[in-house]
């Protein structure tokens, strides 16, 4: 067992606003029409009904949990989907319209065949939902109970964990252990965590899933950078992104300095803005803080990258050269090492490639213990699972990309969650707006004062990244209910919804 968790899991693209209660419900009735399927059952059924429990129950409406579900069912993925497909699926289900289950069988379906069960919440865990077939004579086919644990993934009642098959060479479960790693064998966190994505995956492919994570990410910023208007829901919240672009493009064409901390405010704006519509984005570790980890990445992407802070080649504690083939992968970066691109963007748009993949194998290393030893699910422990686990992922991949050591990078992990422990998700609404998508916005600050704290230390500090995740576990367990995304205290109900 180990605690890594693959990047094309952790970071995995799919839709808004919510990892928890959009994609992993749309994962979960694609499972069930799969299942279906294989059990040689289309053709039998008439009828699928859904229940709704706890935290998909109470907020399930505001997040797009039914939308979703019935996108699932249709076969449609969080992956390739247009997210135009998903949005208003359920709310504007019109009478009379038939559900085309697996993307082939069609049965009579209505909205009241989803029903909301807030008030019960099943023992697996606070995101419960319950998907039943029925053949022509209402006899059920086919039952089955899943769990959104967090970050898109399910879980269904009664199965195991899954397992990878793979022998994963360098094996973890705590940070303890995954800096010992790093000193015995003499290798960045990036680097193990590049070696265990190499039990499954070739050099090739490791390198351009994390380019494709990296421009769906890029693209979720410049989309919301570009989006004004007015969100969806009850709230009517207007998009700033775009106004604040504009300010800041203003300030800079009239000669004055670069706002970089402006501009990493809007980065996660932007982020969480395209989330809230419903658009493509990248869970982040989840979609309720999908824009921390864009924000910080790009904030060094932008102002960092070719300024010598951070820039291509950094010297790790073991004297080793990062940036060299080992870390950019493949020809381009061997064509890097040795001066066969000579042209200046050319060499300096590798070099930031490779940043990239830095910041995120190291971002997926440290958010694998999140989620093997504390939770990244808001419903589960509070926001400081969500937007904490993300600030700390960011912290660490933004020290790794500046240069720091493995210990300077937990240090910076540490100090992002300590800051964040006892964090409530009690989002206005039911939906993924206020005060979400501030959140974002300060948590990426955070991120990156945590990193440059760190830097200015020897990565010798008091309290360990274990311990921080061993807490931010007990406070999560220790937290009531209401303040875990189910709109029933905090903000949720000390605002007045307009």
């Amino acid at each position: 067992m180990t605690a890594y968790v693959s990047a094309f899991d952790l970071f995995s693209i799919g839709v808004g606003p919510s990892s928890s209660h959009t994609v992993g419900p749309m994962r979960a009735g694609v499972d069930f029409a799969a299942r279906l399927r294989a059990a040689g059952l289309l053709e039998k059924v008439e009828r699928v009904t859904c229940e709704l429990f706890g935290s998909l129950g109470a907020t399930g409406l505001g997040h797009g949990t039914p939308d979703a579900v019935l996108a699932g069912l249709q076969d449609l993925h969080p992956e390739t989907c247009d997210p135009d497909d998903v949005r208003a699926l359920w709310s504007d289900w019109p009478e009379g319209r038939d559900l085309l289950l697996a993307g082939e069988r069609r049965i009579p379906f209505t909205k009241d065949d989803v029903s909301f069960v807030p008030r019960t919440r099943l023992p697996g865990h606070p995101n419960a939902m319950t998907l039943h077939a029925f053949d022509a004579e209402g006899a059920p086919l086919l039952e089955q109970t899943y769990y959104s644990i967090g970050g898109g993934f399910i879980r269904r009642d009664g199965e195991e964990a899954r397992v990878s098959a793979a022998v994963q060479p360098y094996p973890y479960d705590t940070a303890e252990e995954l800096l010992a790693l790093c000193d015995e064998n003499r290798l960045t966190i990036a680097e193990i965590a590049r070696a265990n994505e190499m039990a499954t995956r070739s050099e090739a492919e490791v390198a351009a899933g994390l380019d494709a994570i990296w421009d769906a990410m890029y693209s979720c910023v410049d989309a919301g950078l570009h989006s004004g208007g007015t969100l969806p829901g009850i709230l009517k919240v207007k998009r700033r992104a775009s106004d604040i672009r504009e300010q800041l493009e203003a300030v800079e064409s009239d000669g004055h300095p670069q706002v970089p901390g402006e501009w990493l405010g809007a980065f996660a704006l932007a982020v969480n803005e395209e989330n809230a519509a419903g658009g493509r984005v990248v869970t982040a570790p989840t979609n309720g803080a999908a824009g921390i980890l864009p924000a910080v990445a790009m904030y060094w992407w932008r102002f960092l990258a070719d300024s010598g802070l951070g820039a291509g080649n950094a010297v790790t504690p073991y004297g080793e050269l990062v940036g060299s083939a080992l870390l950019g992968f493949g020809a381009e970066a061997s064509l890097v090492a040795v001066g066969a691109i000579e042209d200046p963007d050319e060499v300096a748009e590798a070099n930031r490639r490779r940043g990239i993949r830095r910041f995120l194998l190291t971002a997926t290393a440290l958010g694998s213990l999140f989620k093997a030893n504390a939770s990244i699910s808001g419903a589960e422990g509070g926001c400081q699972a969500e937007v904490g686990s993300a600030c700390a992922m960011a912290a660490g991949g933004l020290t790794a990309v500046m240069g720091g050591t493995v210990r300077q990078i937990e240090n910076a992990a540490e100090i992002a969650m300590e800051h964040h422990l006892g964090l409530t998700c009690d989002p206005i609404g039911g939906l993924v707006q206020i005060p979400c998508i501030e959140r974002n916005a300060i948590a990426a600050s955070t991120a990156v004062t945590a990193a440059r704290l760190a830097l200015r230390g020897d990565g010798h500090h008091y309290v360990s990244l274990d311990a921080v995740v061993e807490t931010m576990r007990q406070t999560g367990l220790d937290m009531s209910t209401k303040y875990k995304e189910t709109s029933e205290g905090g903000l949720a109900v000390n605002v007045i919804e307009c």
